[in-house]
């Protein structure tokens, strides 16, 4: 049986369908499970074809599916799936189109279109489907765009299991369980009934019984006829409801319309030219009136007689169309054309003026030679249709100009093709063409030969000497291995030749004399001969050249680019070209530049980055060049005269050189400088150059990050008065000069990681848009009365002494995205867990873009278990998928990881089930996704670690290994993967001359686009890497951050920087001061894994003498030393005051409880080695079976979330930094940490530590060899006084979520938090807080009578003479940030017992 696929069409036989028929009854049979009658089952539906029908009306909830999976089927129906992976479920949705699931939640109640739940076999045919359904036919919709007819013959279910497979599924039950889920309609989706677009209705015809009088004189009367628009023409019916008597074609292109205001609802419909004829139309309705204006609107705009109906999914013409007569262009692309039928391809010979016709995209399979009989054709476009042959008949079009047959199957022409005299564009993009047809030859008229991404090999260029007509030729994408010259006749008529991408490594084309422009980017060339007579460009980047031989001197050469090849010299003709204008000779090994080319008269541009370059010529005279880029070399100074001979420079890039100073900008104090972009970043300047920079008084970007500046000399500054954007990061500044205010046009300001303690003055500034000053030492801000309106973007992260007063967040509540410090709370999972194995910082920038469309996903502590999880998605030109990629995909993993322990399944599933969540916005949308999972050895689950990657797109990870990169990913771009650009070329793509899959995009994996499958797919690349302790640091990044930093690079500037967030930030500074104009982010996680990745202590010895301990309280009050790693901000929305956040959820008093002996401490386990019980230890134990430490805790007193009553969080007593609000412009989200409870709540007796211990190492008792995390976890929330404890399955609810760990830990830095649904519950309970006129909460100074401590009655005696005894309190220090040093910090509170930290992780879990 031949195999089908999602989108084809497949023809069968009647033996093959009644061999499918007996195959279904045969599965019935052999199921052992008989099915209930069939619901709303058709009087002639066939008995054996074992199909039945579950109907639902349903309401949409949030972005799961139409219907839960529990309430789909029966348990008999569930059986019987279960039976055979060959069974499913097809959805089958009305004829009103309802709109797709979306991504995000839903507040409509309304009840979707009726939804029939088919079950049925893969060999159940369209035709059995119809018969028992009584409907004429069966409707597919892919990507929720166009509707085609479905064949009888074809299989529904078959071609939901060929999609999804094709999509990356593997296992046959995981696709059965995804056809059936209706989130899937957002990607395929069958109809019982051909869905009605109003619109498209509209657009195609309109038609009415109205009243009609012709012409403008009274001589005519009104009277009911039938009246319709349809194509140029409006056509009027000469006998009321009858097409049958004479019809009256007015055509309105060129003619006019027009409102009569005499009467209600009238339009006057007049044609072009001196003998005009006038309609006047009167509308029964306002809607009619309304709908037949618009619509004959744009026709008598028209200046040709065009007709568009493309995208209409359209099976025939309307007939009505035919009376068009003066249509000469009509484009039917993007339909489902037939051939026969009163509106079919056979009719087509009607139009009588017909010049262009469009057919590309209707799946036509065969050449419809009905064509071939209108005369008047001059275009004709039949591309992407599956044509395997071309008629000779073709031959009668002799006005033919232009055929378009590129994306089809062809392998030969006709050689009647040849009489066509008139042809003189030819199309055969993307075929099978394994040679030049010979047929070209006869084409006198043809200029231009398409043949781009066909199987030509070998090009023979004495062929061509007999296609003198062809001055343009083609050939990218072929595979090209050999370009024959042995010929010594010249070739002369050949102008431009395109050959990219091909696998040439040597090339000759000296016989072609008249040759202007060569592209022969990305082959493997090593040696290239040309004639330099007419040459005007040359494009030879990604090669392997070592030399360039064009004889004689190009004198017509302009552009040259000849970047990332093996050049060690710039051959001497280059110099003597006297009019090349552009030389990109970067990423070579060049050792210097010829002074004769710097002095050029001609040179506008000039690229000469990532050389070798150690010295610059002097300039002999004034030279006209406008860009240089000398960035990565060997440079330690600059020509003394370079400012003042250079005088039309206006972009100049040195960074990552050895730079110790800068030339003056003139000789004199009048500088004519006309600079605009100057970027010295990564070199060894100080502060003596700054002042050199004043002559450049029109430079507008100014980069000299990372260089050895402690100052900027403030009067220098001040004569920068054009500035608009400042980056002075990585230097030693301890201020940034009060006169940066006088640079008005300032808009950007970027000063991280500097020793600034004092708030620039930039506020006041009328433009400012960003503010970067973390990373420094910032202790105090000073602002003005009122900020300006164009401030976007703060950062104060990374500023541990920073203490914002409640006026000073009042003033940012405006600022979109304002990133500053969480508190950090010392918890007993963070103590002794995974903050020991590694941490994580962030940086994303916007660049030259006006929004962010990169977004990070970082959990260091991922559920239960010591594991990570770290991700990057990069939505390139949208924002919305990479933002819902955020948020959900860390739920996904933590899901799919209890299926499968498989990590290559496992990641490529959350990849494929994260694409089908995207809903509609992934139909046209799409991004690159990278996911770095961290996570122990399957084979030894309690020594050693591994790090799974997965990607899509150009999102990339590197692993540093004893100081060397080491790539985990793989990029899926067309350019740099020949795999998939073959795959891409098979399935018939048209790939742009960008390198682009339909001109959209050059990845060829993203998640969503799904309206490019099957050329661009959300099947991922998953590698797995076991880390050792050579292992120093991971770094993750999008495409525009290692387009310009390459992983050697990127790691010795983390090495050089050590801590990650600071890391991070640099990285990204360094793309953007290498060029980068695009979003950039990147992500540094360090890893402290060491041989066996164990940091238990060992067990106490019984004889050992240990005295009571020293009891300690950390003071909420005083904020713990935030770590400069953490990569963890609180942002807040402009939406919302920033007054708002000032409600702390939780007590943060805590009552230490007395122990002593030796069984008062328990022994201090690392995470991979937990105790086996925290609720056993010491004298607690005996408290009785219904209690448990835990519940010693204060309750809070009071809460409210009122924005007037608020104080940003900040305690009037402590005047600390609210911990775990994020405001998000209409919530007010409440950071709850659902990962870090290290105890369990139970309401009957405490359980053995065997028991425990067994519970706690089986993973998967509910999924069989599969990873399966611990349900039996607590979450504890403070919330209305009281305390909540979500306990065994109760917190799947909750699912642990990553995503909500991530989101709740850090507001997104692009300014979106998406609140999850699942953390809903709990958010919901503490917006609804009792209100108390104080306004956040805290510990109260005195003891409220609500605020005590909660303890059993028959325990009440004991526990106070307990505190009675109790030591008295000595606060601790805070926990100290975290050392520059990577070698295995230990993050403790110094002098804190265990069993306090314990105590204290109670408290924060309880916040």
């Amino acid at each position: 049986m031949k195999d089908e696929k999602s989108i084809a069409r497949s023809l069968q036989s009647a033996d093959t369908e009644r061999r499918n028929a007996a195959d279904v009854e045969d599965v019935q049979a052999g199921s052992g499970a008989p099915l209930i009658p069939v619901l709303h089952e058709a009087p002639t539906a066939r008995a054996g074809t074992g199909i039945r029908v579950l109907k639902r009306n349903m309401k949409r909830n949030g972005s799961r599916g139409c219907v839960t999976r529990k309430t789909r089927f029966g348990s008999r129906e569930r059986d019987w799936l279960k039976g055979d992976a060959q069974r499913g479920c097809v959805c089958l949705y009305g004829a009103s189109e309802p709109p797709p699931p979306a991504s995000g939640p839903q507040t409509s109640t309304s009840t979707q279109p009726d939804l029939k739940l088919v079950l049925c076999s893969t060999n159940t045919t369209a035709e059995e489907l119809c018969a028992q359904r009584d409907v004429q036919g069966l409707y597919l919709q892919l990507h929720g765009d166009l509707i085609r007819r479905l064949d009888p013959s074809e299989r529904p279910l078959q071609m939901v299991y060929d999609y999804l497979t094709a999509m990356g599924y593997e296992d046959p039950l995981r696709v059965q369980q995804e056809a059936a889920n209706s989130d899937l309609s957002c990607m395929i989706r069958f109809y019982s009934e051909k869905p009605v677009n109003a619109d498209q209705q509209e657009r195609t015809l309109l038609k009415g019984v109205f009243s009609v009088r012709k012409g403008k004189t009274q001589l005519h009367k009104w009277a009911e006829r039938q009246v319709i628009l349809c194509g140029t023409s409006l056509i009027v019916a000469s006998v009321k409801d009858s097409l049958t008597g004479k019809m009256h074609i007015l055509p309105l292109v060129g003619g006019k319309v027009e409102e009569v205001k005499r009467r209600q609802h009238c339009l006057m419909f007049s044609s072009a030219g001196p003998q005009a004829q006038t309609y006047y139309v009167n509308f029964d309705t306002l809607a009619d009136y309304q709908r037949w204006h618009r619509q004959a609107s744009k026709v008598v705009s028209q200046t040709i007689s065009l007709v568009d109906l493309s995208c209409y999914s359209l099976e025939d013409v309307p007939e009505y169309l035919f009376y068009c007569q003066d249509v000469t262009h009509l484009n039917l692309r993007h339909n489902f054309m037939s051939l026969d039928g009163p509106g079919g391809l056979i009719n087509f010979s009607r139009f009588g003026q017909l010049r262009s016709l469009n057919l590309s995209h209707n799946g036509l399979g065969v050449f419809p030679e009905s064509l071939c009989e209108i005369q008047t054709l001059t275009e004709l476009y039949l591309s992407c249709n599956g044509l395997t042959s071309v008629p000779a008949r073709l031959q009668n079009l002799q006005s033919l100009q232009t055929l378009c047959l590129d994306g089809n199957l062809l392998e030969s022409l006709p050689e009647e093709l040849g009489n066509l005299t008139q042809l003189c564009s030819l199309g055969l993009s993307f075929n099978d063409f394994p040679l030049v047809p010979g047929v070209v030859e006869r084409l006198g008229a043809l200029d231009k030969l398409a043949m781009a991404g066909n199987r030509v090999e070998t090009l023979d260029l004495f062929s061509l000497l007999r296609m003198t007509h062809i001055k343009s030729i083609d050939l990218r994408l072929n595979g090209l291995r050999c370009v024959k010259s042995e010929t010594l006749e010249p070739v002369k008529h050949l102008t431009q030749l395109d050959l990219r991408d091909n696998q040439l490594t040597s090339l000759d084309l000296s016989s072609a004399c008249s040759l202007e422009s060569l592209q022969c980017q990305r082959n493997q060339l090593r040696a290239l001969t040309l004639s330099g007579f007419t040459l005007r460009s040359l494009h030879a980047r990604d090669n392997r050249l070592t030399t360039v031989n064009i004889y004689p001197v190009p004198s017509q050469l302009t552009h040259m680019d000849l970047s990332r090849n093996l050049l060690e010299y710039l051959p001497d003709w280059v110099c003597d070209s006297r009019k090349i204008e552009v030389l990109d000779v970067s990423h070579n090994l060049l050792s210097e530049l010829p002074a004769r080319l710097l002095s050029s008269l001609s040179l506008r541009k000039l690229l000469a980055g990532n050389n070798r370059l150690e010295r610059l010529a002097d300039l002999l005279d004034h030279i006209p060049l406008e860009t240089l880029d000398l960035q990565h070399n060997k440079l330690r100074q600059l020509p003394e005269s370079f400012f003042y001979k250079a005088l039309n420079l206006k972009y100049l890039n040195v960074s990552a050189n050895a730079l110790e100073t800068i030339p003056p900008s003139s000789q004199s104090e009048e500088s004519l400088s006309t600079l605009q972009e100057l970027y010295l970043t990564g070199n060894y300047l100080n502060e003596s150059c700054a002042a050199l920079l004043v002559g450049h008084q029109n430079l507008r970007v100014l980069h000299m990050a990372y260089n050895q500046l402690q100052s900027f000399p403030a009067s220098k500054l001040s004569k920068l008065e054009v500035l608009e954007e400042l980056n002075l990061s990585g230097n030693k500044l301890k201020t940034i000069p009060s006169t940066v205010s006088s640079c008005k046009r300032l808009h950007t300001l970027i000063a991280h990681s500097n020793h600034i303690s004092v708030f620039p003055e930039v506020l006041g500034l009328p433009e400012i848009k960003l503010v970067d000053v973390s990373c420094n030492e910032q202790t105090e801000i000073l602002l003005p009365d009122s900020l300006p309106s164009t401030l976007q973007e703060l950062d104060l992260t990374g500023n541990s002494s920073l203490m914002l007063e409640h006026k000073t967040l009042n003033l940012f509540s405006h600022i979109s995205t304002l990133k500053l410090d969480q508190k950090p709370s010392v918890t007993a999972g963070d103590a002794q867990g995974t903050s020991t194995l590694w941490d994580h910082g962030y940086a994303e920038m916007c660049g030259q873009r006006n929004k962010l469309c990169v977004s990070v996903l970082a959990v260091d502590r991922f559920g239960d278990s010591p594991e990570a999880a770290y991700g990057i998605f990069d939505g390139d030109r949208n924002e919305e998928v990479s933002r819902l990629l955020q948020c959900t995909m860390g739920d996904v993993l933590a899901e799919e990881i209890q299926h499968s322990s498989v990590d290559r399944v496992y990641m490529s599933n959350t990849f494929l089930t994260s694409h089908r969540k995207l809903g509609m916005a992934g139909q046209k949308l799409g991004a690159s996704a990278l996911l770095c999972y961290i996570h122990h050895e399957s084979s030894e689950a309690g020594r050693y670690f591994s790090l799974t990657v997965a990607n899509v797109g150009t999102c990339q990870a590197v692993l540093c290994r004893d100081g060397q990169p080491l790539a985990l990913s793989k990029v899926f771009s067309l350019e740099q993967s020949a795999e998939e650009m073959e795959r891409v070329k098979l399935a018939k793509a048209i790939i742009t001359e960008d390198n682009k899959v339909s001109g959209v995009t050059c990845c060829s994996r993203l998640l969503g686009c799904s309206y490019l499958f099957p050329w661009v797919l959300p099947k991922p690349w998953v590698h797995t890497e076991s880390l050792c302790s050579q292992d120093e640091f991971l770094i993750l990044g999008n495409k525009a951050l290692f387009q310009k930093v390459s992983y050697r690079e990127a790691v010795s500037t983390v090495l050089a920087v050590r801590d990650p967030r600071a890391a991070a930030k640099k990285l990204c500074t360094l793309a953007q001061s290498y060029g980068c104009r695009d979003n950039v982010g990147a992500v540094v996680v360090a890893l402290h894994i060491g041989e066996d990745s164990c940091t238990c202590e060992p067990p106490l010895s019984t004889a050992e003498v240990r005295g009571p301990p020293l009891p300690v309280s950390v003071s909420p009050g005083d904020p713990a030393t935030p770590s400069s790693s953490s990569g963890i901000a609180s942002e807040f929305n402009s939406e919302m005051s920033a007054s708002e956040v000032g409600s702390e959820a939780g007590s943060t008093a805590s009552d230490e409880h007395p122990s002593s002996g030796p069984t008062a401490r328990p022994e201090r386990r690392c995470s991979l080695h937990p105790t086996t019980t925290l609720c056993n230890t010491g004298p607690l134990a005996s408290l009785g079976p219904g209690a448990h430490p835990a519940l010693f805790q204060r309750q809070p007193s009071s809460a409210t979330f009122s924005s007037n009553q608020s104080d940003n969080g900040l305690d009037s007593d402590d005047e600390a930094p609210l911990e775990g609000v994020i405001s998000n412009g209409s919530k007010l989200e409440v950071e709850v940490d659902i990962h870090c409870c290290a105890f369990q709540l139970r309401s009957g007796p405490p359980e053995s530590p065997k028991d425990l211990d067994a519970r706690h190492d089986s993973r998967g008792s509910d999924y069989p060899n599969s990873k399966m995390r611990r349900q039996n976890s607590v979450v504890v929330s403070a919330t209305n006084g009281c305390l909540l404890a979500v306990c065994g399955r109760e917190i799947s609810d909750l699912k642990k979520s990553p995503s909500t760990s991530s989101l709740f830990g850090k507001k997104l830095s692009n300014g979106s938090v998406v609140a999850l649904e699942d953390s809903h519950n709990i958010i919901e309970v503490a917006l609804e807080a009792p209100k108390k006129k104080s306004g956040y909460f805290a510990a109260p100074a005195q003891q409220d009578p609500e605020d005590q401590l909660i303890i059993p009655p028959s325990l009440e005696q004991d526990v106070r003479e307990q505190l009675r005894g109790q030591s008295p309190v000595v606060p601790g220090p805070p926990s100290s940030a975290r050392d520059t040093n990577w070698d295995h910090p230990q993050p403790t509170v110094p002098g804190l017992h265990p069993t306090t930290v314990l105590q204290q992780d109670v408290y924060d879990t309880a916040l």
